[in-house]
């Protein structure tokens, strides 16, 4: 299937309204929030690293009611289920389901002092789940945006991406970084951001009007990826311990350089090193990347995103047969700047850069050739920019 805007957007603003009256009896205000792709710098965000994500045309969608109560009832649209919470249970903890990206968030923002109101929540999304594109920032944002709209509050969208990403850490239990809910807060129409996830500071870099991003979903998602994505922060938290001595005092992976990394790689078992060495070289690429974009150096640009693939691939060891085998026909085609994985790994989907008059016919022979390699039919769609959270009209 091949994707245009409005499919992206799969739950009208009618259908919204319609389904929250159905559900909960009253009208409702409109929040959304978009899930993202990433162009280049993946696993950097942890290592207070450089990313460059946009924000995409799939987004969840949350229809919002405040109550007058402390309870917090939210409707799944896609599960079709509805869960409640009371805002002062004593001892919250997690259900080890979608409920926990909710709660979660709620948490999170009590624990920041937030005085939280009760709320009718219904969310419907178009972030196709485990496709690497970020489903579950998507969800905890839309949820923290409209927490804070109903209690009348300020939103700063750099501490609400914090707020939902130790949500996601404490609450989840996933140790991801904060670039996904970050994009999602922040992004910008017709613009990449790139990010420096130390001090949060963000430059946006516009899209070359004559290229596209084109993104492909793999249709695999492999369940160890929580697990491996865990051991993989271990990981390069491990490789700075045992570089502290040769390089003195390093926070992260951040502050070491390639050539640094060279000259005390035997202070690291195999494994280490080759985590580590994916860091420092993709920090390098990012950077490097976003100046190329910036000035329409199209062509570096995607050769970085290739050399990103194959740290990842081989270095990193996150991406899986069926996303390498959907990178290399991509990386193939006529048109095509570059390709890579995008997202956390095993599985999920990929990002191209391609040239705009291409696009639809890579689209065509990419989803062709991935089925007949694979047996698996790619969900791809070109995509421009969006802006992060806010209110949804209507």
């Amino acid at each position: 299937m091949i994707f245009g805007r409005r499919e992206a957007n799969m739950f009208s603003v009618d259908e919204l309204k319609a389904g929250f009256k159905d559900t909960f009896g009253r009208e409702p205000f409109l929040v959304r929030a978009p899930g993202r792709v990433n162009l280049i710098g993946e696993h950097t965000d942890y290592n207070d690293g450089f990313i460059m994500p946009a924000a995409l045309e799939y987004e969840t969608r949350a229809a919002v009611a405040p109550r007058a109560d402390r309870i917090l009832r939210v409707h799944s649209a896609k599960i079709g289920e509805t869960r409640e919470f009371d805002l002062d249970d004593p001892a919250p903890g997690p259900k080890r389901d979608w409920t926990d990206y909710v709660f979660g968030v709620a948490v999170a923002l009590a624990g920041a002092g937030k005085k939280l109101k009760g709320a009718d929540i219904l969310v419907a999304s178009s972030v196709p789940v485990g496709s690497g594109l970020s489903s579950s920032a998507a969800l905890e944002v839309s949820i923290g945006y409209s927490l804070l709209t109903v209690a009348g509050l300020p939103i700063d969208t750099i501490e609400l991406a914090k707020l939902c990403q130790k949500a996601e850490n404490e609450f989840v239990g996933m140790r991801c970084g904060i670039m996904d809910q970050f994009i999602s807060c922040n992004g910008q129409h017709d613009h990449a951001l790139m990010i420096d996830c130390r001090s949060l500071e963000k430059r946006p870099v516009p899209i070359d009007p004559r290229a596209r991003i084109v993104v492909a979903n793999s249709m695999v998602h492999h369940e160890l990826a929580s697990g491996e994505y865990n051991k993989r922060r271990a990981s390069c938290e491990e490789a700075v311990h045992l570089l502290s001595p040769g390089l003195g005092p390093i926070k992260a992976l951040r502050d070491v350089t390639p050539a640094g990394l060279e000259a005390n790689k035997a202070l690291l078992s195999d494994v280490t090193y080759r985590r580590a060495r994916h860091i420092v070289t993709e920090d390098e690429r990012v950077i490097e990347a976003a100046d190329a974009l910036a000035a329409g150096d199209l062509a570096r640009c995607g050769e970085l995103m290739n050399q990103s693939h194959a740290s990842m691939r081989d270095d990193y060891e996150i991406s899986c047969e069926e996303v390498d085998v959907l990178v290399d026909i991509a990386q193939r085609q006529p048109g095509v700047f570059g390709s890579r994985m995008t997202g956390g790994g095993f599985g999920g989907s990929t990002v191209s850069l391609v040239e705009a008059g291409a696009a639809e016919a890579f689209m065509e022979n990419v989803k062709a050739a991935y089925e007949k390699a694979t047996g698996l039919k790619s969900t791809i769609f070109a995509c421009s920019p969006q802006q992060g959270v806010g209110p949804l009209a209507g």
